[in-house]
């Protein structure tokens, strides 16, 4: 009766959870690989915008130039209400197109011959969406600051950059590269993406800031920041030589900017010995002042932390280490490798962004204060899983799983490397990962075969239980006439993973290798089994 009760239980559970997300037809277009998306590759951007605060408006065009892979007729390009396309012209000609919800069809008048790279002008105007709390719920930022000059930003991961700006809004295809020329009133700075390639003071009072992106870049990376800016910059020693840092803040922050942003080359530092060389030398590295907490905009990253240490003054850990250091400059700046080198195809895949990330912040406290400071912090976090729901969400809809990706994703890369059990297999392992999948699109499927390759150690089990399942595993043992008997429970079926243990309250560690049989191992007198803290897993002794 238990077990029907209990089976009963979970299929309303599963059945809640189901119910939880109602999927639109919007969902489907903004999330899958329409065959409207699939017929064309996107090979450059040119994004021109003019931002006129004092209506909150944006106009402007998108030029996207593709290559034909098949022969269509129909492409899809993406923008989000309110904000409307005006007009659609290829070599000069005005196209037909129709709206259906964020997605507009584009008939082409021109016959699409494959191999062939063609181009698109999109024009469009409006008001975009007012962030309601970024940089979660995203839109557009329209602040001030002390002075009263306008303080304007974007925001827009999971929402899309469709947002803002009319693009091929799926995450699995991206420009080789991208010019960006941003409008702005003529006593305020526009920064972007990329180099700044030339500034230009135009009649009507307004200055246009043309930057130039080198690199592959996915769409809500793009973002513009405009304010009344103090910049300055320096020079970092690279592992691929010398690096622009640029930083820009309001005048009346410029004090404490200049002190916390000091920070930048340590965290380069740690992350170049990690992962690799910062992935877009090419483009340079900002860190930009934002009216929002902060986000991975690629080589522009946007911070506003209040300048203090810890996430806006607190540590997330809840053990100390987290004080040490700014959370927005090394979690930010830790997604130029995981989320801008290294990008999901799909956001359900979300967690190759942020469980990578959330480790960047262990990996980083360990370069600089030692392993066991770096341990002790990630298994701080674990106060923050709540085991809501799996890590992975529903692929081609446009939804991401839980917030678990963050701290439980940071648990599981740490429960992975006991596993590897070897630091400099590890480390290189971070390494090769940003090296064989430099500036490519990823799914989750090539991220878990390659570490199991990497380590050659079947992986898929523990990928399986932390990625999709909300059950911790539970080490269960029970005392027997001729020993201790242990096994996993609370796990997907097939699950196994190594763990050590040790005997008692202390002692040296044992490795073992318990699956969801019951396995024996003599007691030699002792009572109590207890796990290795550094895996995130639960032990529990059992009736005999």
């Amino acid at each position: 009766m238990t077990r029907f009760i209990t089976f009963c239980l979970l299929l309303l559970s599963g059945l809640a959870s189901a119910q939880r997300y109602q999927f639109t037809h919007d969902d489907t277009l903004r999330g899958s690989i329409t065959p409207e998306r699939s017929w064309w590759d996107l090979t450059f951007y040119h994004l021109k915008v003019r931002v006129q605060p004092t209506d909150s408006t944006l106009s402007g065009s998108t030029e996207i130039r593709y290559r034909v892979l098949k022969s269509s007729q129909v492409m899809q390009v993406d923008l989000q209400r309110p904000l409307r396309v005006e007009r659609v012209e290829q070599d000069g000609k005005s196209l037909a197109f129709r709206r259906d919800g964020n997605a507009f069809f584009v008939t082409l008048a021109k016959v699409q011959q494959p191999g062939k790279n063609e181009s698109v002008t999109v024009y469009y105007a409006g008001k975009p969406k007012v962030a309601k709390r970024p940089p979660w719920d995203g839109g557009m930022v329209w602040s001030h600051d002390k002075e009263g000059n306008w303080f304007i930003a974007t925001a827009c991961q999971g929402l899309g950059a469709s947002v803002w700006w009319p693009c091929k809004d799926h995450m699995y295809d991206e420009p080789d590269s991208m010019a960006i020329s941003v409008t702005v009133p003529e006593d305020l700075m526009d920064v972007s993406n990329g180099r700044l390639i030339k500034t230009t003071t135009n009649p009507d009072h307004t200055r246009t800031f043309d930057w130039y992106v080198k690199n592959p870049i996915n769409n809500y990376g793009v973002n513009l920041n405009v304010a009344h800016y103090v910049h300055w910059d320096e020079t970092y020693a690279g592992e691929k030589g010398a690096l622009s840092l640029n930083y820009y803040a309001l005048p009346e922050h410029q004090d404490s900017a200049r002190t916390q942003f000091k920070q930048v080359p340590k965290m380069l530092k740690a992350f170049e010995y990690w992962f690799g060389p910062y992935p877009f030398y090419e483009d340079g590295y900002k860190l930009v002042e934002t009216p929002y907490l902060g986000m991975e905009h690629q080589s522009s990253v946007t911070y506003g932390n209040r300048f203090r240490n810890g996430y806006l003054g607190r540590d997330l850990s809840r053990t100390g280490w987290g004080l040490l250091w700014d959370f927005i400059i090394v979690h930010e700046s830790g997604h130029e490798w995981f989320a801008n080198n290294i990008t999901y195809k799909d956001v359900a895949d979300m967690w190759i962004h942020e469980s990578f990330t959330n480790y960047s912040e262990c990996l980083f406290t360990e370069y600089y204060y030692g392993k066991e400071a770096g341990a002790t912090y990630v298994i701080g976090c674990r106060a923050n899983i709540r085991n809501d729901k799996p890590i992975i969400g529903t692929y081609n809809v446009n939804h991401e799983g839980s917030s678990d990706m963050y701290y439980k994703g940071g648990n599981m890369l740490h429960t992975i490397r006991q596993i590897v059990g070897n630091d400099a297999k590890w480390h290189q392992l971070l390494r090769d990962m940003n090296k064989i999948f430099y500036h490519q699109t990823v799914t989750s499927a090539q991220i878990e075969q390659f570490m199991s390759q990497q380590t050659g150690i079947n992986l898929k089990p523990v990928f399986d239980q932390y990625l999709r399942d909300t059950r911790i595993p539970v080490l269960e043992y029970r005392l027997v006439a001729n020993g201790i008997q242990y096994r996993w429970a609370n796990v997907v079926a097939g699950f196994t993973m190594p763990i050590r243990i040790c005997f008692g309250e202390s002692g040296p560690y044992k490795k073992i290798q318990p699956t969801a049989e019951w396995k024996t191992i003599p007691s030699n007198g002792i009572t109590t089994i207890m796990t290795d803290v550094n895996y995130y897993v639960l032990c529990k002794r059992v009736s005999e």
